[in-house]
C-alpha cells in the first residue's frame, strides 16, 4: 500500500482491496475511539490493543512506512527503467479486482448499476482535471493530508495523484527526502483526521448499502484506468524538488501509435504479459482463498 500511494494513479485502497483486507482496515481504524480509551483505563493495555486490533494495525502501519522510505525507490526505478509493463501489471490488477468484486457482489437493481456508471464518471473526471498550484503551508499542507488519506483508501481515487492536482505533490516528496519533520506531522496530522471520519462514514454505508458501494468503488477503479493507461503522451510536466518529472497531463495512445508518435517500443507483448499476470495474481487469490474457505466445511 505504501508503494503504491507514492505512486500518482495507483491507490492505497485498491491494494487492500485486491489483498482483501478492505474491511478489516476499515473497522480497525473505527475501533480508534473513546471505547479503547476507556478500556486502556479500566481493564489495562492489552485490553484496549485488542479492541483496536492494535497487531494488524502496527504490522500494515510498519509495512506502508517501509515502503514509502525504501520499496518506493523501487517503484521510482521500475517508472523510469520499466514504465509500460508496470502500468501493464497495475493494469491487470484492477482489471481482476473489478471482476472479482462484481463477481461477489453484482449491481443487480438500476440503481445500483447506475452508482457504478457514476463512479466511472468521477474517477475519470478526477483523472483528466488540470492541476493547479498551491503553496507549501503548514495549513495547505493539513487540509492536504485530510483529502489525500480519505483518497488513499478509496479504490481507484490516488491519494498522491489528488496531491498533484493540488500542485502539492512536491512538497509532499521532498518534505519526504528531505526529512522535513515540521511539514510530514502536519500532513499526517490532517490525515488522521480525515481518516478517522471518513472511514465511519465508510464503514456505515458499507453496512448498511454494501452492494451500492461496492457497485461505486468499482466505477472509481474502471474509471482510474484512464491514470495508468500505459501508453502515453506527456503534454505537460514539472520538475520536482528532489529532481524528479511530474506529469500534470497525458493524452492516453494504442500501442501502435506510441510507437509512431513518441518513437519508443511499445513492447506490446511484455505489457500483455504483465497485465495477464496482475489478473491472474488476484483472481488466483480469490480461487485459492475459495478452496481455503471450503475446507472446513469438507471435513465437517
Amino acid at each position: 500500500m505504501g508503494a503504491a500511494d507514492v505512486v500518482p494513479g495507483v491507490s492505497g485502497g485498491t491494494i487492500a482491496f485486491v489483498s482483501g483486507i478492505y474491511v478489516e482496515l476499515l473497522n480497525s481504524i473505527n475501533g480508534l475511539n473513546l471505547q479503547a480509551l476507556k478500556l486502556l483505563r479500566s481493564q489495562g493495555l492489552a485490553a484496549a490493543w485488542a479492541h483496536i486490533n492494535g497487531n494488524f494495525l502496527l504490522v500494515l502501519l510498519a509495512g506502508i512506512l517501509t515502503s514509502l522510505f525504501s520499496l518506493a525507490q523501487v517503484m521510482q526505478l521500475l517508472l523510469v527503467e520499466h514504465p509500460l509493463p508496470l502500468w501493464s501489471f497495475f493494469t491487470g490488477l484492477i482489471i481482476g479486482s473489478v471482476i472479482y468484486l462484481l463477481r461477489q457482489h453484482p449491481p443487480g437493481r438500476p440503481i445500483e448499476k447506475l452508482v457504478f456508471v457514476l463512479g466511472v464518471a468521477a474517477a475519470y473526471l478526477i483523472s483528466i482535471a488540470p492541476a493547479v498550484a498551491m503553496e507549501g503551508t503548514h495549513l495547505t499542507m493539513f487540509f492536504a493530508g485530510m483529502i489525500a488519506l480519505c483518497a488513499m483508501i478509496l479504490p481507484g481515487i490516488s491519494g498522491s495523484f489528488i496531491l498533484v492536482l493540488l500542485g502539492l505533490y512536491p512538497v509532499f516528496i521532498g518534505a519526504i527526502a528531505n526529512l522535513q519533520i515540521d511539514i510530514l506531522l502536519v500532513f499526517a496530522a490532517g490525515g488522521v483526521i480525515g481518516l478517522m471520519v471518513f472511514s465511519r462514514l465508510l464503514s456505515w454505508l458499507l453496512s448498511r448499502y454494501q452492494t451500492m458501494v461496492i457497485s461505486t468503488m468499482c466505477g472509481f477503479l474502471v474509471g482510474s484506468l484512464n491514470v495508468i493507461w500505459p501508453w502515453k503522451l506527456v503534454t505537460d510536466s514539472a520538475i520536482s524538488h528532489s529532481g524528479k518529472t511530474i506529469v500534470l497531463a497525458s493524452d492516453n495512445l494504442l500501442p501502435s501509435d506510441f510507437a509512431q508518435i513518441v518513437g519508443q517500443d511499445p513492447k506490446a507483448l511484455l505489457c500483455l504479459a504483465a497485465l495477464i499476470t496482475g489478473m491472474v495474481l488476484v483472481l488466483g487469490l480469490e480461487y485459492v482463498g475459495r478452496k481455503y474457505q471450503q475446507q472446513p466445511a469438507q471435513a465437517d
